[in-house]
Formats: C-alpha cells, sequence, structure tokens
C-alpha cells in the first residue's frame, strides 16, 4: 500500500531538524504500523510524505519517491491524495473548516463534490461508527479537546480512505478518551484499513500495532513485530528513549512529596466561581489550601474544568468572582497577572518572534543573553536559538514557552498540558526544570494527563470534576497509589487486568 523508495527530506529552513535521510520501507494492504522515537527524530515527517503535505505544503529539498497505491504523491495534486489518505493531527483544530460539528464532518465529502444524498448518507456513516451523535450540531467552540479529537476523527471518516495517518493524536487526551481513541483505531483495523501513527504514548496500542518503527535522525533504526516491542524490558526501552509500555508498570511508585520539606507558608484559594456566557457556571470551588513552592498536578477528564481554573487562577478571567490569599495576603486580579504566568496548552497562540532566542528574552524583565542560552541549554534548544518558533516540531515549540516561563521569573506559574508531544528525555528535561523552579520558591500548577510527569516530579494534586475539586492531596506513596488508580480507572486498564484474570 505505501513504499519509500531511497527518500531523503530537508526542510526549506535548513536547520535539519525532522529531516530523513535513506528511507527505505514498505507497508502491506491492512498493516498498522507505529512510529516511535525522540522528538524531531523525523516522524511527523514521514507521515506528512505519506498524505503528501510534503512537498504540496511544506517545502524543502526532497529526493526519492513515495508510492501510495501505486500513487506517486508527491505528483499527484492533493485533493486526489486526500481521496486514498485521510490524516489526524495532534492539533485537530488546525484542520477545522468550519464552526459547527455537522458541516465539519461533512466538509470533506462536500470539497470532494460529491452528490448531496452520498454526503448524507456517509455523515450519517461516520456518525453510527464513531458514535458521534452527542456531538452533531453543536459550536466546535464548545468542544472538550477529546471531543475534538473524535470530530476530527469523524470528518476522515466519511472520506472513508483506504489509509489513516495520525500524527501524536493522544497528546491532548485524558485517560478516557485515549481509551475512546484505542476503540476508534480497533475498528478503523478491523475494517481493513492501512494505519500509520507516530506516538510518544504507546501503552494504549499494546495489542493493535503490527510493526513497530523506531526513528533516530531522519532513519529507520529499529524495526519489531507488535508482540515483540511490547515484551521489552525496561531498561531497553530507556536506551531507545521511550515511554512506557503499559500504566500498570508505574505501580509501586514511592512519589515526589517525601524528598520535599514541610511547607509552613500557603497558597489559599476560594470564592472561585466562573461560568462563560454561553453556559451555565462551570467552576465553583471550595476553599483549598496547597503549600507555597510546591508543585501541584491538576488532573480531571477533558472539560472538567481544568483550563478554566488555570485563566481564573492567573487573573485572565475578569468575570470570576475569586480570591488568592499568599500567607493570608490576597492578591487581586491585577496583581495576579503580575505575579502569575501561564503556558497554554496551544503554544502557537504565545510564540511572537522571529528566533527561540528572542522568545526567551522578551518574556525577561532585564534581558540577559548569557542567561536565555543557559535555560535554552538545559531543555536542549540551544542548538536552535536562531530558529523561527514556528518552523519547529510540536514538542519542541512546548519547550520553547516552557523556557519562556522559567526565564520571566513570576512567582506563580501555571502550566497547561507542559508535556504534549514530548518524548522520553525531554519529558525528563521539563520535570527537572520544574523541580528547580520549585526550589527557587517559584509555585507550579501544572495541569496534565501524564502520570509519567506526576510521577518525576510533582508534590501534591488537586482533581477536578465538573467544576469543583473532588481531591487535594499530597503525592506520598499513598497519594500515587491513588493517582495511578484514577488513571488506571479512566481508561479501563483495571477493567482489561480483570479481564485478563478471567481468561
Amino acid at each position: 500500500m505505501i513504499e519509500f523508495k531511497k527518500v531523503s527530506f530537508s526542510y526549506e529552513s535548513g536547520n535539519g531538524n525532522g529531516g530523513l535521510s535513506g528511507i527505505e520501507l514498505t507497508i502491506q494492504r491492512g498493516e498498522f504500523v507505529l512510529l516511535c522515537g525522540s522528538s524531531g527524530c523525523g516522524k511527523t515527517t514521514l507521515t506528512r510524505l505519506i498524505n503528501g503535505l510534503i512537498p504540496h505544503y511544506y517545502a524543502g529539498n526532497l529526493t526519492g519517491q513515495v508510492l501510495v497505491n501505486g500513487t506517486d504523491v508527491s505528483r499527484a495534486p492533493l485533493y486526489e491524495t486526500a481521496e486514498l489518505v485521510g490524516s489526524v493531527f495532534q492539533n485537530p483544530r488546525s484542520q477545522f473548516f468550519n464552526v459547527d460539528t455537522t458541516s465539519e464532518v461533512a466538509f470533506g465529502c462536500e470539497n470532494m463534490g460529491l452528490p448531496e444524498e452520498e454526503i448524507r448518507t456517509r455523515v450519517e456513516r461516520a456518525t453510527e461508527e464513531l458514535s458521534l451523535h452527542a456531538l452533531l450540531n453543536r459550536s466546535i467552540f464548545a468542544l472538550s479537546g477529546g471531543e475534538k479529537q473524535k470530530i476530527a476523527c469523524g470528518s476522515v471518516a466519511a472520506l472513508d480512505p483506504q489509509v489513516m495517518v495520525l500524527d501524536e493524536p493522544s497528546s491532548n487526551l485524558d485517560a478516557k478518551a485515549i481509551e475512546e481513541l484505542r476503540g476508534l483505531l480497533t475498528y478503523w483495523k478491523s475494517q481493513g484499513k492501512t494505519i500509520v501513527i507516530s506516538e510518544h504514548r504507546l501503552y494504549y496500542l499494546s495489542g493493535l500495532a503490527d510493526r513497530v518503527l523506531v526513528m533516530e535522525n531522519g532513519q529507520l533504526m529499529e524495526q519489531y513485530k507488535g508482540p515483540e516491542f511490547y515484551s521489552l524490558p525496561k531498561h531497553r526501552l530507556e536506551d531507545l528513549g521511550l515511554r512506557v509500555l503499559s500504566m500498570e508498570s508505574h505501580s509501586g511508585a514511592t512519589g515526589s512529596a517525601g524528598a520535599t520539606e514541610p511547607q509552613n507558608e500557603v497558597i489559599t484559594l476560594c470564592d472561585f466561581v466562573f461560568g462563560y456566557s454561553t453556559c451555565s457556571e462551570v467552576l465553583r470551588l471550595n476553599p483549598i489550601s496547597v503549600p507555597k513552592g510546591g508543585i501541584i498536578a491538576v488532573i480531571g477528564h477533558n472539560g472538567a474544568g481544568k483550563s478554566t481554573f488555570a485563566r481564573c487562577l492567573c487573573g485572565l478571567e475578569k468575570k470570576c468572582r475569586a480570591s488568592v490569599l499568599v500567607n493570608g495576603c490576597r492578591l487581586s486580579n491585577k496583581e495576579r497577572l503580575k505575579s502569575c504566568y501561564m503556558v497554554m496548552q496551544d503554544v502557537n497562540h504565545q510564540l511572537f518572534t522571529e528566533s527561540v532566542l528572542d522568545e526567551v528574552l522578551i518574556s525577561m524583565q532585564i534581558p540577559d543573553v548569557e542567561k536565555a542560552r543557559s535555560i535554552l541549554r538545559h531543555l536542549d534548544l540551544l542548538q536552535l536559538e536562531n530558529t523561527h518558533p514556528m518552523s519547529l516540531s510540536g514538542g519542541q515549540k512546548q519547550r520553547v514557552a516552557i523556557a519562556s516561563a522559567v526565564a520571566s521569573e513570576r512567582e506563580l506559574i501555571v502550566f497547561d498540558e507542559p508535556t504534549s508531544g514530548l518524548d522520553l528525555q525531554h519529558m525528563r528535561e521539563v520535570a527537572d526544570c520544574l523541580t528547580r523552579l520549585a526550589e527557587m520558591g517559584r509555585t507550579l500548577f501544572v495541569i496534565t494527563h501524564d502520570p509519567e510527569l506526576i510521577l518525576s516530579c510533582c508534590t501534591h494534586l488537586l482533581r477536578l470534576e465538573k467544576g469543583s475539586i473532588k481531591e487535594n492531596i499530597t503525592l506520598d506513596s499513598s497519594g500515587m497509589d491513588r493517582m495511578l488508580d484514577y488513571f488506571l480507572e479512566a481508561g479501563g486498564g483495571l477493567r482489561r487486568k480483570e479481564k485478563e484474570k478471567v481468561v
């Protein structure tokens, strides 16, 4: 179905980041192939060659040939390739063209010029297959991250392509939404679709991948059959720079709280009440206290109110009634704006300059080039200091935004999904960076669906459900067990374990 013949590619930017070198690869019809490897190793570039975005959208120097079902996608117009290959991106918002969900599911078919009755039939079929009934006729802007991803998958499913290409589709999803994504992939595989998926989160693809390709520096370094790969020992995964292969492997973690000194100073959050104009109240928090200088993980399902909580905490929502007290001293909205810094979930909204170095410098009260370079070095970004931020991979952009937060030296820093799209090494570098910030007396709130990050550095945890706090716990060994139970139950991991025991 897919064939790479001595394919090499380098982007027009010329920084060598994310390119490919001498790729020889054949993917059979109906095969499920998982691409993994560190950020910038070339996974996304390989997917862009399959769906034709290279060279038709991303310019650069391409040699060799990429064939999909016998068609040279570099020569075929994109609308022809779109009939063969469906694409689901890391950020579903980047592939939306409409403001309502039903129009979005129908859009691809309309773009192909299909008859109206055929479009209606395909939309109905995709809705049935993906259980989208509850999401139709809604505003795109009112959906959670997981719901947006389902609509993106629905718009692709309506086209009924033979090949499905997904680039880190789980990066912004909670455990429940990841389990639903797995169900969709299982369904597509049962239909005989050829599936190519690039991922850092590997555990949810166990039992689905027929073949796993490990990439490094633009080359295919290792290939495994699916069962062989998911039997690799932990030390071998670490050698390859890959994340864990099962959620259960986290069991027995001791937690980070035991290594921290007890804090006498506290931050108290109370009277948090907020509702958007388009809907009823979405946030109401009972008074809670967290330690000043702690790293507080904020978890909960997509749509639980985590990002709204973060915006209210930073004083970005003027209509929010909220009080933040540091050792009993109340901070007004204006004072919170001055003392808080927020790294957004979609970091494209906060990258403004022409280079990575400049991006860090504008966050400093007094620009200091050497200090900025030191921060970039700690986050493995120094070699990209003169690169335009918008030309970077998703994971690299995330680290640039984190570098800016570090450089700001604000007292309270909020991170919204700081490790989305990051590999093992860079996740650990972010965790180390957060730990250093806490040691400097900063208080960090980390909104995350990443249990590995929580295990690596967080000291406390807040769990939100439907706009209210359900748990406020210290992440000692007992707290870590409760945290892992939440992720296992939300993702169906415990249910699968029970089924395995029955078998």
